[in-house]
């Protein structure tokens, strides 16, 4: 394994973070904070001194790349990029615990929104900046963000492996010819939709620090509100704003490179889009029949039903209602809707639309062998038949999936709360979803759990949002064995 080329392409990312604080720095000198610019900067400095080390170190580096560095490259990053991006909350004060200072950035860096905070609205600007900063960047991914803007050199071979290690989905491709110019487009679409969100919020009153807050949340499906109601607080026209957005950054940003293109069939005929905008729009007919008589008009149940269907399905995770006080049939739908999660190639977190439509089609192929044995059939999506190891890596991810989804509702069960509060902790942490249901619900917080449970759930965040793999490579004797 390249050792240097991994150490090269971490101490890239400490940079990149490093220079992400700098907002921070000055919101907190404006409001004169000076005791979180100190933390900022003192974590900078760190930063900038261990990407000294492993940017030296790596000076000599081979180009060789493969799929094992990709793995690596990607589970160490974003664990590193976690541990140092929660040290001014510790360092500040303003969250003492490491471990719960841990839970929430990556809570933020994996878009997850699920929060140990009683109190957001205590901590500083600056903070509040960085931690809603975290579900930007953690929504498309840093690493994407490197090849985006950082030149690799020719036959560096960096691009395919990274992009297929982080991007979420069963399989990537590639928008261009080159991986390079791949990440700048799903970057430009990106910033475009963000800035577009940050413009209607704008629009509709919304002040300039809560608008760039919100819109960050949105765009990275993340759902760290700024406030203790999360957008409850905030007008109709503007939480309408926010479900239409989450539900287009719930959306395989590919779609939108072929709107760009003008392939307008190929768009809207697309399988995985459909299968999404079918499932969002029946459940919020669904749940807006059944909880009209909560809120006494169809035009309200209607438009609390969309923003929590649009926030659930696209794992961001906001609220504008206490949605655990809703019928059962309703918190049924939701807690559908949190394993199925968004489109693959969105940032939108769960089990994603794509792997649950091949794993539909598989299933029709497997009834129609059992009924006609000596038939080939080929699984096919949008037409195009897929590949046999793709369908394979898809059933061994549900596989991990559903075993180290058991084994962290074992371990969190200790704390001994409900069935259904464990239950949903797990779903809502796996799933990168935010809230769950009872004690976890969307006016509570994680911050009862033990620390043995927080470190689970910390780790379930990170399997989820990086599919599993790239963190299971770390712990296989497989991936350090010099001889391979």
């Amino acid at each position: 394994m390249n050792r240097k080329v991994i150490s090269h392409l971490i101490g890239l990312i400490l940079v990149l973070e490093a220079l992400f604080m700098l907002p921070a720095v000055l919101i907190s000198l404006y409001d004169g904070d000076y005791s979180v610019v100190q933390s900022l900067l003192l974590t900078m400095l760190t930063m900038a001194v261990t990407a000294a080390v492993l940017l030296y170190t790596a000076r000599t580096r081979q180009r060789t790349f493969y799929a094992q560095e990709g793995f690596v490259t990607v589970g160490l990053s974003w664990i590193v990029m976690s541990v140092f991006g929660c040290l001014p909350f510790v360092i500040s004060g303003e969250i003492p615990s490491f471990t719960d200072a841990l839970f929430e950035v990556v809570s933020g860096f994996t878009t997850t929104g699920a929060s140990i905070l009683p109190d957001v609205e205590a901590i500083s600007r600056g903070l509040l900046y960085w931690r809603s900063f975290t579900h930007w960047l953690g929504g498309m991914g840093m690493l994407v963000f490197l090849l985006a803007v950082v030149p690799q050199g020719p036959g560096a071979g960096y691009s395919m492996h990274l992009l297929r290690a982080e991007s979420p989905g069963p399989s990537v491709g590639k928008l261009t010819p080159r991986l390079g110019e791949t990440a700048k487009k799903l970057y430009l679409i990106y910033i475009a939709l963000t800035i577009a969100c940050c413009l209607f919020l704008l629009a509709g009153g919304m002040p300039l620090f809560d608008s760039v807050c919100t819109a960050f949340g949105t765009a990275g499906t993340g759902g760290f509100g700024i406030k203790g109601d999360s957008l409850a607080s905030y007008s109709p026209y503007l939480q309408n704003v926010v479900t239409v957005f989450m539900a287009l950054f719930g959306v395989n940003f590919s779609i939108y490179y072929l709107l760009l293109l003008k392939e307008y069939r190929a768009a809207l005929l697309d399988e995985e889009l459909r299968l999404y905008a079918g499932l969002m729009l029946g459940s919020i007919l669904l749940i807006a029949w059944n909880i009209t008589p909560l809120f006494g008009s169809v035009r309200e149940a209607l438009h609390h039903s969309a923003f929590q269907v649009s926030s659930i399905m696209t794992t961001s995770g906001f609220s504008t209602v206490d949605f655990d006080i809703w019928p059962p049939f309703s918190k049924a739908i939701l807690i559908g809707l949190m394993f199925v999660g968004a489109s693959a190639g969105s940032t939108g977190g769960g089990i994603k639309c794509a792997r649950v439509l091949l794993l539909m089609k598989e299933l029709r192929r497997n009834i129609q062998q059992v009924l006609h044995p000596r038939a080939v059939r080929m699984v096919r999506i949008n037409n195009r038949g897929m590949h046999e190891q793709v369908i394979q890596n898809v059933n061994a991810y549900m596989a991990a999936y559903l075993v180290l989804a058991a084994a962290s509702f074992i371990v969190v069960s200790l704390d001994g709360y409900s069935f259904e509060t464990n239950f949903s902790a797990v779903a809502a942490c796996f799933n990168n979803i935010g809230p769950g249901f009872d004690a976890v619900g969307p006016m509570a917080n994680f911050s009862g759990y033990s620390i043995l449970s927080k470190l689970v759930l910390t780790a379930d965040m990170l399997l989820g949002r990086l599919e599993i793999f790239p963190i299971l490579t770390l712990f296989s004797r497989y991936t350090w064995d010099r001889s391979k």
